[in-house]
């Protein structure tokens, strides 16, 4: 006489529940990667191709995070959106960049490229540029061809030049 376990019987029950189980996981895991592909093709929309930037390249840097620097400029509406060009120094990731800034802009000079845009140069006779003064007796003054107009505000003459 020995000891006999229990015999190993085929219950039809658990077979059922085990492909119930399945189908269901099955399903699961398609409407999973059906959400997902909906996720990533909304996310996709708002992601741009990436820009490939090189070293010396021309950028303008947002003012968007330097509007605490720009006091004493016009106001915020009327402030430029854009600052520039500088240089691209190093490029650290796919998404920063490092920038040739002046000291006047007191930022790190490693930024998001969501913050520059490349440079590209103005439209001949867009924009005029302002002569260097001359110097006379350590005071800069200059040489005015024609005066245009002339009005007073505030008790003080303004030229048009």
């Amino acid at each position: 006489m020995g000891f006999k376990g229990k015999k190993k019987r085929k219950y039809k029950g658990a077979k059922k529940f085990i492909e119930k189980m399945k189908e269901i996981q099955e399903e699961a895991r398609a409407v999973l990667e059906k959400v997902q592909e909906e996720i990533k093709k909304y996310a996709d929309r708002k992601r741009g191709e990436v820009n490939n930037y090189k070293v010396e390249d021309l950028m303008i840097l947002s003012t968007k995070d330097l509007k605490n620097q720009m006091v004493g400029r016009k106001t915020e509406k009327l402030m430029e959106r854009f600052v520039g060009p500088y240089k691209v120094k190093k490029i650290i990731l796919s998404n920063a960049v490092e920038l040739e800034l002046p000291n006047t802009i007191k930022i790190h000079s490693v930024v998001n490229v969501s913050r520059i845009h490349r440079y590209v140069g103005q439209v001949e006779g867009q924009k005029r540029e302002q002569p260097a003064p001359v110097i006379i007796d350590g005071e800069e003054e200059w040489e005015v061809k024609k005066i245009l107009n002339k009005w007073q505000i505030r008790g003080k003459d303004k030229y048009l030049v």
